[in-house]
């Protein structure tokens, strides 16, 4: 079985306010509303994050982004009132990461150097 892109889905109780929010995580607006109660972010060439209504499932997602430079990412987050849930945290080797969530409680950690 072959893939050829993976889709990440956060959901949320109220998309319009979901969206305002990450907007200010990515930094621009969503690169397509395909449909109602549906944004995606292209993140890679084949890696979607999509935020979908869907209250009765809202707050249980765990979604890992992996970055280049963590303290950067994390910086950059800031300035858009974006702020971690807590303490960058030491993994194995040389791997550090951080998490925020959303205003439904998603959690999405931003991971440096994941398969150091």
């Amino acid at each position: 079985m072959s893939f050829t892109h993976v889709l990440a889905v956060a959901p949320v109780t109220d998309i319009e306010a979901a969206v305002s929010w990450y907007e200010r995580f990515f930094g621009r607006p969503a690169d397509t509303r395909p449909m109602p109660g549906l944004a995606d972010w292209h993140v890679s060439s084949s890696g979607w994050v999509q935020v979908f209504q869907s209250p009765e499932h809202a707050g249980g997602t765990l979604l890992n982004l992996a970055v280049e430079d963590l303290d950067r990412a994390l910086e950059d987050l800031a300035q858009r009132g974006v702020t971690t849930a807590g303490e960058i945290q030491p993994g194995a080797q040389q791997v550090r990461f951080a998490a925020v969530h959303d205003p439904d409680g998603n959690r999405i950690t931003l991971i440096e150097n994941p398969v150091a």
